[in-house]
This record gives C-alpha cells, sequence and structure tokens, in this order.
C-alpha cells in the first residue's frame, strides 16, 4: 500500500507538464514546445518546428541509440523531457525536476494517516541533460545544473558568454559559438561592401551577447561602423517596434541591419517595416536564430527579400523525415504535446470528453499525415539535437568501457554516474555525427565553426525561398554573383556612412565616427596629397583638371598678333617711316636755309632720339631674352633722354640768347652748334652711365612672373616671361628723360615772348605742353592696373603708345611744318638778307617793347601806329 504524507501534494512527482520514457540511464531534455506567453501566462501557442520537431529528434536519437547493438549494448537510455516556454524562468523552475534526485530529504518524522511510514517514489536521477535552446535559457539552467554537477549539451545556444569555462563549466554546445557566427557576419558585412550598420538584439544573452561579439570583432578588423545598437525588450510594449523602425530610419545610410533576435521578434520587426511602407529600405543581415527557417518571414516575404542570413552548417536527416512523417495519434500518444500540434499542424480540432467543438473548425479525423495533408520542411536544428544525444551516449558509451569492462548493462561505478567524470569524456568524444560531419569540443566546450550562408529570394527562381550562396569555415566563401535584391536586383546596395570622395577632394572626418567624413574640394591652387590632405602647389605649377596631381603653368609672352601689340606696332611703323622720311629730307636738303635755321646738328640728333622712341615699342614686343633685356634697358629711356636733350640745349641755347641781348650785345658763351653737340651729349651721358652703372649691380636676365596672372581659377593661370625690370626700376629708367622734358618745359615758358619769326621756342614749349598732358595719362594708367590679371600687356602697350604718342608730338610740330615748306612751297626756302647778332638782338628788344606798349595803350583805350623799324 502507498499513502501520501499529510499536506504532500499528490501531484509532486507527477510531472503532467513533461514526457518520461523508461531507461537504465535518464537524460534530460529542454526543449520550446510552446512560445513565451503574454500578460503573465508563462506559455503560449504551440511551436512546430523548434518545439516538436526538435524534441521529436531526441526521442528519434534515443530509439536509434537503444536499438544500436554496438553502443551502450544492454543499457537503454530513458529520458525526462519538459518544456521551457521560451522564457528562462520558467525553465528555471522546470529544471528543478533535474536535481531532485540530488537533494537529500529527512523523511524520519513523516507519517501516513495511519501512523505507518510512507512509501516515498524516488525520483529517476538525471546524468546529464541535453538543452536548451536559447541562450538564455541554457545560463540560467547551467548556473543549477553546474551545483549539482550535472553535464549539460545544447543544440542551440551560442552566446559566447557560454564559452567561459570558468562558470559554465559543465556546459557544451555542438553548434558554434556566436563568437564564430559574429566573425562569419563581419566577414558577410565587409564582403558587401558595407561599412555603416545598425545592430537590433533581443534583450536577453543571445541577442545582446551576439551582438556584442560582432560590435567587438568588427572594432578589432577596422573599417566597420555601427550606426546605432538597438534592443528588443523581453516583453515589448504595443508600438515598440514601430519605434524600433522610426530610429533606425534616423540614420537611413545605414541600410545593412545584423540582427541577433528571437524568432518572434524577427516577425514583428519585419511586420513594422512594412507597415511603415519601408519595404526594401532594409537589408537585414540574420543570425541563426533566424537561420532558414519560414516562420519569422509569413506573409513578410516582400520586406525579407535580400536578407542575408547564416546558420550552422547542417544536412537534411533523411531517417528523421521517414520517422516524423510515420507519426500520428495512435503510435506517438508518449509525447503529451502532440495532440496539440496535430490540431495546430492540420488546423482542426480534436475530440475530447466534456469540450464542445468550435463549428467553425473542422473535426480531426486521426487520418491525417504529416507531409501528405500538411506542409513539412525539417527544422533546421534537428540534426544538432540528434548529434547532442549521440554525443551523451558516446560519452557514456566509453565511460563504461573504462569502468565497467565486460559487464552486462550498468555496473556498481556507475551508479551513480559521477558527473565530472562524465564531463571529462564528452569533452574527449570524437564521432561523425548525423550529417557525416566531426563531432567534437574544444577546451571551453564549443564545437568548431561551420556555416551555410543563405539569402531569402523572391524573384527569377522557381520556388522562392532561401537559397545557399556561400560558407564560413574560419574564412569566408561567398558568390556575390548568386545574390539577388529588391526586385531581382543584382546590384549590392549601399549601406555606407560617406560616399568615397571624388578625385581632388578630401575626407574631412566626423569625430568618433572613422567610417563618416564629409568631401572637401582641394580649392584655388591645392591638389590631392593623400585620401586626408589638401597641399598648395609650388608656385611655377597649378593643380590638374582632377586635382590629384600638379602640372606646371604655362609660361606666355606678349605675341607679336596680340591686339595689345597691334596698335603699338602700328604707330611705330608710322612713326618710323615718317622719322626717316623727315632725315632723309633733311639730308637731300641740307644746306637750304630751313634745314640750317633749324639747327642741322641738333636736329639730327633729335632725329635719331625720336626714331629710337619708335623703335623701343619692337624691342618691348619681343621674346625677351638676355640680349634683348639688356637692349630694352639702354634704349628706354636713351631715346627719350636724346631727343629731351636737343629740345633742351635748343631752349636753354634761345632763352640765353635773348637774356644776355637785354643786358648786352655780346652774344652769350656756349651758342655755337659745336658747343650745343657737347651740351646734348654731356647731357645723354649722364643717362647712358646710369644704364651700365644700372648692368653692373644687376645684369640682365629674363624671370617667369607666376604672381602676375594667378586668378582664383588655376586654369587661367599663366606664368609670363619678360626681362627682369621692376615698375620702380622702370620709372627710375625714364625719371631723368622726364626731369630733361620739365626742365626743357620750363625753358619754353620763359622763352615764350620771343617772336616765333627768330626761334623754335614756341613749337618747342607746345610740345613740351602736350608731352607732358601725354605722360600725367601714362602715370595713372600704368599704375592703376597693377592689380589685373592683363597687367603686363596693358602696360607694356600703355608705355609704347604713350611714347610713341610723344615722339609723334615732337616729330609734328617741330619737323613736319618745316618737310611741309620745304617739299610744297620751295620758293620759302631761300636765303634772307644776313643780319648780325646786334641787328637781331634790337629787333627782338624792339618787338618785346611794342608788344608791352600795345598791351599798355589797349588798357587805356588807345591805339597807335608805329613804324615797322624791324625790316
Amino acid at each position: 500500500m502507498i499513502c501520501y504524507p499529510l499536506g504532500m501534494n499528490i501531484h509532486q512527482h507527477s510531472h503532467p507538464h513533461s514526457i518520461k520514457i523508461p531507461g537504465d540511464i535518464t537524460l534530460g531534455g529542454l526543449f520550446p514546445v510552446h512560445a513565451r506567453g503574454h500578460a503573465g501566462v508563462p506559455c503560449g501557442e504551440i511551436k512546430k518546428e523548434k518545439g516538436i520537431h526538435r524534441l521529436e529528434a531526441m526521442m528519434y536519437a534515443l530509439d536509434q541509440i537503444n536499438s544500436d547493438p554496438e553502443l551502450l549494448p544492454n543499457i537503454t537510455l530513458g529520458a525526462r523531457i519538459l518544456d521551457t516556454c521560451s522564457r528562462d524562468t520558467y525553465a528555471l523552475e522546470q529544471s528543478l525536476t533535474f536535481v531532485q534526485a540530488l537533494i537529500q530529504k529527512d523523511t524520519s518524522d513523516i507519517r501516513c494517516s495511519n501512523g505507518e511510514q510512507p512509501i516515498i517514489r524516488k525520483p529517476e536521477r538525471v546524468v546529464g541533460v541535453i538543452g536548451a535552446s536559447g541562450s538564455s535559457v541554457s545560463i540560467m539552467v547551467a548556473n543549477v545544473l553546474r551545483l549539482f554537477e550535472i553535464p549539460q549539451i545544447s543544440y542551440a545556444s551560442t552566446a559566447p558568454e557560454l564559452s567561459d569555462n570558468n562558470r559554465y563549466d559543465f556546459f557544451s554546445r555542438v553548434v558554434p559559438p556566436d563568437s564564430y557566427q559574429a566573425q562569419a557576419m563581419v566577414d558577410i558585412v565587409k564582403a558587401l561592401g558595407w561599412n555603416y550598420v545598425s545592430t537590433l538584439a533581443s534583450e536577453g544573452n543571445y541577442g545582446e551577447s551576439g551582438v556584442d561579439a560582432f560590435v567587438q570583432i568588427s572594432r578589432e578588423a577596422g573599417g566597420l561602423c555601427i550606426a546605432q545598437s538597438l534592443k528588443i525588450p523581453r516583453e515589448p510594449k504595443p508600438g515598440e517596434f514601430d519605434k524600433i523602425i522610426k530610429r533606425l530610419m534616423e540614420t537611413p545610410n545605414a541600410r545593412g541591419v545584423i540582427i541577433f533576435a528571437h524568432e518572434d521578434d524577427i516577425k514583428q520587426v519585419l511586420e513594422a517595416a512594412k507597415k511603415s511602407n519601408l519595404t526594401g529600405q532594409f537589408k537585414f543581415v540574420g543570425s541563426d536564430s533566424w537561420g532558414a527557417k519560414s516562420s519569422p518571414i509569413l506573409d513578410q516575404e516582400e520586406v525579407a527579400e535580400g536578407a542575408v542570413t547564416i546558420l550552422p552548417k547542417r544536412a537534411s536527416i533523411d531517417g528523421f523525415d521517414q520517422y516524423f512523417t510515420t507519426r500520428s495519434l495512435e503510435n506517438n500518444r508518449r509525447n503529451i504535446w502532440f495532440a496539440e500540434f496535430w490540431e495546430d499542424d492540420f488546423r482542426c480540432k480534436l475530440t475530447r470528453p466534456g469540450i464542445k467543438i468550435d463549428p467553425e473548425k473542422k473535426k480531426c479525423t486521426g487520418e491525417e499525415r504529416i507531409s501528405r495533408d500538411s506542409h513539412y520542411e525539417q527544422e533546421g536544428k534537428v540534426q544538432f539535437v540528434i548529434d547532442a544525444v549521440y554525443a551523451m551516449a558516446h560519452a557514456l558509451h566509453n565511460m563504461h568501457q573504462d569502468l565497467c569492462p565486460g559487464a552486462m548493462g550498468v555496473c556498481d561505478k556507475m551508479d551513480p554516474v559521477e558527473g565530472r567524470l562524465l564531463l571529462s569524456y564528452i569533452h574527449s568524444v570524437n564521432f561523425n555525427g548525423s550529417a557525416g560531419t566531426a563531432v567534437l569540443f574544444n577546451e571551453n566546450g564549443d564545437a568548431p565553426g561551420r556555416y551555410d550562408i543563405f539569402q531569402y529570394q523572391m524573384t527569377n527562381t522557381t520556388n522562392p525561398g532561401y537559397r545557399v550562396i556561400g560558407q564560413w569555415t574560419n574564412n569566408l566563401r561567398l558568390n556575390v554573383e548568386e545574390m539577388q535584391w529588391t526586385g531581382g536586383s543584382r546590384q549590392i546596395p549601399d549601406s555606407v556612412c560617406s560616399f568615397p570622395c571624388r578625385s581632388g577632394e578630401r575626407k574631412k572626418m566626423v569625430k568618433g565616427v572613422p567610417c563618416c567624413w564629409h568631401c572637401e574640394l582641394c580649392d584655388g591652387y591645392q591638389f590631392q596629397a593623400d585620401e586626408f590632405n589638401c597641399e598648395m602647389c609650388p608656385f611655377d605649377m597649378r593643380p590638374t583638371l582632377n586635382r590629384t596631381a600638379c602640372r606646371p603653368t604655362p609660361i606666355i609672352k606678349l605675341e607679336w598678333h596680340s591686339p595689345w601689340a597691334v596698335i603699338p606696332l602700328f604707330l611705330a611703323i608710322l612713326g618710323i617711316l615718317a622719322t626717316l622720311s623727315v632725315i632723309i629730307t633733311f639730308i637731300r636738303f641740307n644746306d637750304t636755309p630751313i634745314v640750317r635755321a633749324a639747327g642741322r646738328e641738333l636736329s639730327y640728333v633729335l632725329l635719331t632720339g625720336i626714331f629710337l622712341i619708335y623703335f623701343i615699342t619692337f624691342l618691348m614686343i619681343a621674346e625677351p631674352g638676355t640680349v634683348v633685356c639688356a637692349f630694352r634697358r639702354l634704349l628706354l629711356g636713351l631715346g627719350m633722354c636724346i631727343t629731351y636733350s636737343a629740345m633742351l640745349t635748343k631752349t636753354n641755347r634761345i632763352y640765353r640768347i635773348f637774356e644776355q641781348g637785354k643786358k648786352s650785345v655780346t652774344p652769350p658763351k656756349f651758342i655755337s652748334p659745336t658747343s650745343q653737340l657737347m651740351i646734348t651729349f654731356i647731357l645723354i651721358s649722364v643717362q647712358v652711365v646710369g644704364v651700365f652703372i644700372w648692368f653692373g649691380v644687376m645684369p640682365p636676365h629674363t624671370i617667369v612672373d607666376y604672381d602676375e596672372q594667378r586668378p582664383p581659377n588655376p586654369e587661367l593661370a599663366r606664368g609670363i616671361l619678360k626681362c627682369d625690370i621692376a615698375d620702380l626700376s622702370l620709372i627710375c629708367c625714364l625719371s631723368y628723360s622726364i626731369l630733361l622734358m620739365v626742365t626743357c618745359t620750363v625753358y619754353a615758358v620763359k622763352s615764350r615772348g620771343v617772336p616765333e619769326t627768330f626761334n623754335e621756342a614756341k613749337p618747342i614749349g607746345f610740345t613740351m605742353y602736350t608731352t607732358c598732358i601725354v605722360w600725367l595719362a601714362f602715370v595713372p594708367i600704368f599704375f592703376g592696373t597693377a592689380q589685373s590679371t592683363e597687367k603686363m600687356f596693358i602696360q607694356t602697350t600703355t608705355l609704347t603708345v604713350s611714347m610713341s604718342l610723344s615722339a609723334s608730338v615732337s616729330l609734328g610740330m617741330l619737323y613736319i611744318p618745316k618737310v611741309y615748306v620745304i617739299i610744297f612751297h620751295p620758293e620759302q626756302n631761300v636765303q634772307k638778307r644776313k643780319r648780325s647778332f646786334k641787328a637781331v638782338v634790337q629787333a627782338a628788344t624792339m618787338s618785346s617793347r611794342l608788344s608791352q606798349k600795345s598791351i599798355s595803350d589797349k588798357q587805356n583805350g588807345e591805339t597807335k601806329i608805329e613804324p615797322d623799324r624791324t625790316q
């Protein structure tokens, strides 16, 4: 007779929410048979793939092992399988079942109601646990199991935290940790050319540790920046996923989204993106929790199109397919949740005593068959569940061989099984798993990293769905040409913070975000020295069109055909022809009275100066060279110096003659032609000596001036080949001639009262007045163009035109009238009565007095006629 102690719950050991499979050695099993419940309810709807498929995979593996004569012969493996309901706290509560047999209880004071000592059923001892699925659940359970030294092998938990052998020393897994997965995802992102992505994680160990590993690896690898790291709360509030999508859109350039999230969270993220009309905006890179599952993308295929997902390398186990598709309500009564699965899978309702069937739902007949009457696809982790069970079986088998050699069944040394010893055997296993790949563990209990890479494609495929596009086993092999994106596009979408700068632009980095920068043009005369710096080109160079290097600045000079040269040349040619005509005429009529009266010697000197003034135009326009520059220096001021020295000598002679005549009849000194020539050449020699001193101090040479034509636009920059004559040097060269011109003007003014019948004072005066006006106009034009890009051309033209005009004034006023008389009125070019110096002076004095008296009479209102005494 079995009685129950007073106050003891009769269901304490009946485990109504677990599956019990009897055996010599019992393994525990943890599976997310149901989803997480809402509003305080621990469990929600049934999970067909992650729950039932995986649970049945464990039972299938147990059947295979128990029927294998080579593995654990004469030993039957049993199981106690629990539902975690995808919640870590609930799983912790359930897993206490596994340690009940290890908890010592004092039952000496317990009696039945009749006073007899009760018979208490001893709970079965669990030697190892298969599970759990979620990393947060495995962490919670592992903390309890390690206290009782119960080894644990997970088939799906991938959090890097579980690799910590100090904290989770009794935890092992047949799937690689997320650190491998994170490395694979970093490699995928880089292969796609992305450098700016956001991360999205479900709150908990799996999501957070996965993202942390991704961020850490990407930081170590460099070249990859995280735009945003968002978390999905454990208990998301209404509208939470809409907020997440809105947050992601704050960085629209980060189109790539790395998602470590649970299946339910993934689905709601896709729903929120679709609701916000952002289909095609985000390109997801999903972890193994997404893998190749159809449930997260159900009815959200357009949003998920192009998503790249990762899954530990797996194979479909044909034996399991055959096993599972033959399961029915009749032959699978050991699975207490199978009836619930049946209703959900076939969308029907089973008849239960006392429960009415909803008339809108069809009644289950029991004749339905999996795969025939419903969609069936083997869940991705089935292989790993089978490998986890086999790993435990191989460890027990090796332990039995060592501890119980030749024994039939479990010997005393394995009753009970010592957990720490079993753990060492688990870490030592090495066998070919259900997919033909090696199953083994490293020192941390982790399996090697082997991943398949999928992409969800909708177009250009006969069956839209997941397609294998690559593999990762310590390094990435990705077939980019097989990838398809939204609308079947083969063009990889961008997910970069900043696009590459164009040629000639430098990167200005955004502080704290190494993947983001602003592109700044290397402006002006800068070129792109490297990715981040612009530098100035050397003074004699300008940047290329794309500003990636410097090129020589074109060198120009004043060309003969330039508009700036045509007018000066035209004036100079006319002036030279006119000057030569005058010289030839004077030579031809050298002994005529007009030529002799003009002062032949000084006239030839003056005409030579005028000729040189015209000739300097050709030197100013000719291509600069050492010889040309030397002659420019010499002749630039020499022509004017010769001209104005001769004029000054003439006006000075006339002034002295008539000033002396007012005092005495004795002629002044140095008025002979020879003396006049000597005075003129002395004045000229000052200019010549000054030029030769200039030659000694600074020998003539050419320079290329790159500053004169250096506008803001470097394409218009030019170097100007010219003689090394500064503006100040030019003015100094002409200053002596200007001094002579001013002095000559002063004498012309002083000699204005002398009758024009006797001298050239008035023509010279008019010449000097006009010349002064020309040069006064020259100065502001010459210096006012100092900042112009056409400075050299304008100044050269201004200078040569001014010189030609001053020469033309001198030639026109002093010699053209004489030539006109010589050529067209030869009757006036005859010898008149020769008068003495005394007569000339008396006549001039009388003329002066008459002029003064005439002015006085006019002022008194009287007019008197005097006889002409000058004849």
